[in-house]
C-alpha cells in the first residue's frame, strides 16, 4: 500500500469546517432580544469571517502561485470562488453590524437573514473546500514531491502571526483524529522550546475529551516520538 501524499489542505479545512458549523449553530439559537447573547454570536460570527479572509490570502500567497508555476491557469477556477468569498465576507459582516445596530422586530429580522445569508456562504465554502482536497491536490501532487509541499506548507505556517495560529490550533486540535494530532504535536515538540510546547499540551487539554488525551499522551511518549 503506498503511502498518503501530503494534504496541505486537510488539517486548515477540518478547522474551519468546525468554526462554520459552530458558528452557524450558534446564530439559529441566538436570541435577538438578548443583548450579551447577540453580541457575543455577532464576534463569533465576525472572528470567523477574519479567519476564512486570512485563509483565503494564505492560499493565495502560496498555494495557487505554486499550482500556476507549474501548471499554468490551473487555480483560475479557485482564484474566482475565492473573489467571490472575498465579496461574501465584506456582506456579511455588514449584515452583522446591522444586527448589532437594529432595534425592536428589526433586529430579529436582520438576525435571521444573517443566519441565512452565513448558511449559503457555509455551504459554499464547504463544496469548494471539496474541489480544493480533490482536484487542486491531483494538480499539486503531480507537480511536486512531498518534500517540495512539505516547504510550502512550512512557508504559509511561518507567515502566519503568533495570535492569528493560537485562534486556528483551538479550532483545529479538536477538530483532527488522533493520528493526525498526535502527528502534528510531534511536529510542533520538535520544532518549538519546551515550555512553549508544554503551553500547546496545556491548550490541548483544554479542547480534548479525557479519552483523547490519553491517546494523545501515549502517542508523544512512544519510543518512537522519544528518539524522533
Amino acid at each position: 500500500m503506498s503511502k498518503p501524499r501530503i494534504n496541505m489542505y486537510s488539517g486548515i479545512h477540518k478547522a474551519l469546517r468546525s468554526f462554520m458549523s459552530d458558528t452557524q449553530a450558534r446564530l439559529a439559537r441566538t436570541d435577538a432580544a438578548d443583548n450579551e447573547d447577540l453580541h457575543g454570536a455577532l464576534a463569533q460570527t465576525r472572528e470567523l469571517l477574519q479567519a476564512m479572509r486570512k485563509h483565503l490570502e494564505h492560499e493565495g500567497a502560496f498555494v495557487h502561485p505554486a499550482m500556476n508555476a507549474r501548471r499554468p491557469g490551473s487555480a483560475q477556477v479557485t482564484e474566482g470562488d475565492h473573489d467571490h468569498h472575498d465579496w461574501a465576507i465584506d456582506k456579511l459582516l455588514a449584515l452583522c453590524d446591522h444586527c448589532a445596530t437594529a432595534i425592536g422586530s428589526a433586529r430579529f429580522q436582520h438576525l435571521d437573514h444573517l443566519h441565512l445569508q452565513l448558511s449559503v456562504f457555509v455551504g459554499e465554502n464547504l463544496v469548494h473546500m471539496n474541489l480544493e482536497e480533490t482536484e487542486n491536490n491531483a494538480v499539486l501532487w503531480a507537480c511536486y514531491t512531498d518534500e517540495e509541499l512539505h516547504e510550502i506548507h512550512d512557508r504559509i505556517v511561518a507567515a502566519i502571526p503568533p495570535e492569528e495560529m493560537q485562534a486556528t490550533m483551538r479550532w483545529m486540535i479538536p477538530s483532527l483524529n488522533p493520528a493526525e494530532r498526535a502527528g502534528m504535536l510531534l511536529g510542533m515538540r520538535a520544532g518549538m522550546p519546551p515550555p512553549v510546547f508544554e503551553g500547546v499540551l496545556a491548550m490541548t487539554r483544554s479542547l480534548i475529551s479525557a479519552r483523547d488525551m490519553q491517546k494523545l499522551e501515549a502517542a508523544l511518549a512512544a519510543p518512537q516520538a522519544l528518539a524522533a
